[in-house]
């Protein structure tokens, strides 16, 4: 295997520890931006699984990528419903 293929596991780690930092967020853009830093994960490790022939990899990859595009569609969803919902009452008013 190339080195530069070798090499590519720890830039995909990296990115995969980032985007679990962002989607552990509070904020719903930082858990949206993570959704997306996952995807170039998800990326990641199927190009180094298929040089490696690491099937299952691929497969977990391209399963987890289909997680990944559900969270950030749903986070999208929830940021776009936000703007144009109604003040909701508390029931405390006076």
């Amino acid at each position: 295997m190339a080195p530069i293929m070798d090499a590519l596991q720890w830039p995909a780690m990296l990115v995969t520890v980032a985007a679990a930092w962002f989607v552990a967020s509070s904020n719903e853009q930082r858990r949206n931006i993570g959704f997306w830093v996952f995807l170039a994960s998800n990326v990641l490790w199927v190009v180094w699984g298929w040089s490696t022939q690491a099937w299952a990899l691929v497969v977990l990859q391209l399963a987890l990528a289909a997680m990944n595009i559900r969270g950030a569609l749903k986070t999208d969803k929830a940021d776009g419903a936000e703007f144009r919902s109604e003040p909701v009452e508390t029931g405390a008013s006076r």
